[in-house]
């Protein structure tokens, strides 16, 4: 399930700290978001595909990780990504 490169392009634009930003921890929270996204939807039709459920629980996982860094060294960073992408706040 590869996102297409237009559409990785518009996400990193959106979220980029800066015109050459592309592996802040703002952007790989949005390219895993989307990535997620996508995954679930498949996993509705394909309830069976436990590869791909395994690949999900992956992604989660890292994001959350990438979440929990971003929430200890800088909350407002951490507050306004959440909020642009409609995510729940664990903290």
């Amino acid at each position: 399930m590869a996102q297409d490169s237009a559409k990785k392009r518009e996400i990193v634009s959106a979220f980029a700290r800066s015109p050459k930003d592309t592996g802040s921890t703002e952007v790989q929270v949005a390219l895993l978001s989307d990535r997620i996204k996508s995954l679930t939807e498949h996993l509705k039709v394909n309830k069976k595909d436990h590869s791909s459920r395994l690949g999900l629980r992956k992604l989660v996982s890292q994001r959350k990780g990438l979440l929990t860094y971003l929430r200890r060294t800088d909350f407002k960073r951490y507050a306004s990504l959440i909020e642009k992408l409609g995510l729940k706040d664990r903290g």
